[in-house]
């Protein structure tokens, strides 16, 4: 049988995502992004499709990089004002029965303890369709909102992340027995107290001596996602990921990256497949490549040259003000996304400017854009399946929902024809879906922590 491809949408709970400007499109309603009947409509329009989820990025700062201000992102809407993405999670629940929920949520800036709590009751709420990107941040404005002066370095980012996964697999696998719920109306007994267990953490960044407060929850700890592309951030996906997403890469480049953390996850005792990679794209399509065509050079009157450079700015950690059009950006050494860097050095140059980054993002990002027909977007995708190991696709919004509606309409249909995508949800948490086990698998680091019975 052959490989079936996964499909998220890739939004933000915020008016200008990945590609900027494309919200003032007199067809884009994502200026709705306020009010509940949106996301319960996008949430129905992606079950209908049959798409595995909507991911849900988000930031904790705002992108003040370039002019050392936050006028430009305010003027365009980078990402700002942007609202919080968990609390969208239970309305689409409601409204969708298998669409899974993948949410970012930084680690950095709060405790653990609830943490584990929110994440357990949005288990509970969407009978176990919950997903948890795992972030550490990148932006100083974020952290200086919280108190702290900077971002912490890089690898020291993820050492803090490494210690905080203990703590929150410690409350989701090893407080509470399964059987610990006894529900027994009869004898006023709700929950076993000898099977329900305190943790004690006494670590580096992080003191916890307490009882997870949520009982166990469909799939316990959700289903864990993270994008980091660095060495270090390799490493620490193939201790705890099990979907992982890439971006701004050559065929060869994500190749080397799906190969080489599925190898350190072997190294740990996992199977490469216990880990599922996502290949953000940016698809424009129509029934014809013409047709495909036109939409684009409809959607590019739209993009803002200054919010794509304000984006671009705070995930490098640069402010491409202070350079000329042809002057040679000085990257310099930055603590923000240092992949994306990299990405950029590998499809320009190492002397590369601000006018070659400009040329990189045709409609408003640096993620280059698929302009084809729906036969043509379908071979694309299988060829990268093919070529890389990816096993599916994160898909940028352009204009919602049209964007997502041409999916549905014309790509899916075509992936069905080849028996390259499910004609129907099967049962059960997310994680069974993608995984054929609602649990994470005893030889994931998480399940280490797991309290055995008796």
């Amino acid at each position: 049988m052959p490989r079936q491809i996964h499909f998220n949408a890739f939004d933000m709970n915020c008016v200008g995502h990945i590609q900027q400007g494309l919200w003032a499109h007199p067809r884009d309603r994502s200026m709705e992004y306020n009010r509940i009947g949106y996301w319960t409509d996008y949430a129905q329009r992606l079950e209908k499709g049959l798409f595995d989820g909507i991911f849900l990025a988000d930031v904790v700062g705002i992108y003040d990089v370039l002019s050392g201000s936050p006028a430009p992102a305010l003027r365009g809407a980078v990402q700002v004002p942007v609202n919080d993405p968990m609390m969208l999670v239970p309305a689409m629940a409601a409204v969708t029965q298998h669409l899974g929920f993948g949410v970012t949520a930084n680690l950095m800036y709060e405790q653990p303890f609830l943490f584990a709590r929110r994440m357990a009751t949005l288990d509970h709420l969407t009978g176990g369709r919950i997903g948890w990107n795992i972030v550490t941040g990148y932006l100083d404005s974020a952290a200086r909102a919280i108190g702290m002066d900077g971002q912490m370095a890089h690898d020291d980012r993820y050492d803090l992340a490494d210690e905080y996964m203990e703590v929150v697999y410690k409350l989701w696998e090893g407080s509470w027995e399964d059987d610990a719920v006894v529900a027994d109306r009869g004898a006023h007994l709700y929950a076993d107290p000898a099977k329900v267990h305190a943790v004690h953490h006494h670590g580096r960044q992080y003191k916890v001596d307490a009882v997870h407060l949520c009982e166990p929850s469909p799939q316990r700890s959700p289903v864990l996602y993270q994008a980091g592309s660095s060495p270090r951030g390799r490493q620490f996906a193939a201790t705890h990921a099990e979907c992982v997403f890439v971006n701004g890469q050559k065929k060869e480049g994500v190749q080397e990256i799906v190969s080489d953390i599925r190898t350190r996850a072997e190294a740990l005792g996992r199977r490469g497949d216990d880990i599922k990679v996502f290949l953000g794209a940016t698809i424009v399509t129509g029934r014809t490549e013409k047709e495909a065509r036109d939409k684009f050079e409809d959607y590019r009157r739209y993009v803002s040259s200054e919010a794509a450079l304000t984006h671009a700015a705070a995930s490098m950690g640069i402010d491409f003000n202070k350079f000329d059009w042809d002057e040679p950006v000085e990257t310099g050494k930055s603590e923000a996304i240092t992949s994306n860097i990299k990405a950029m050095d590998r499809a320009a140059g190492p002397q590369w400017t601000k006018r070659k980054l400009l040329e990189q993002m045709v409609l408003g990002s640096r993620q280059p854009p698929l302009v084809a027909s729906a036969d043509q977007v379908v071979d694309w995708l299988v060829d990268w399946v093919d070529t890389t190991g990816v096993d599916g696709f994160n898909l940028s919004r352009t204009v919602v929902p049209e964007c997502f509606d041409d999916i549905i309409e014309l790509v899916i249909p075509r992936l069905q024809e080849r028996g390259l995508y499910k004609t129907a949800y099967s049962e059960g948490p997310l994680r069974q879906k993608l995984f054929g086990t609602p649990r994470l698998p005893d030889r994931h680091t998480g399940a280490s922590h797991r309290v055995r019975h008796g």
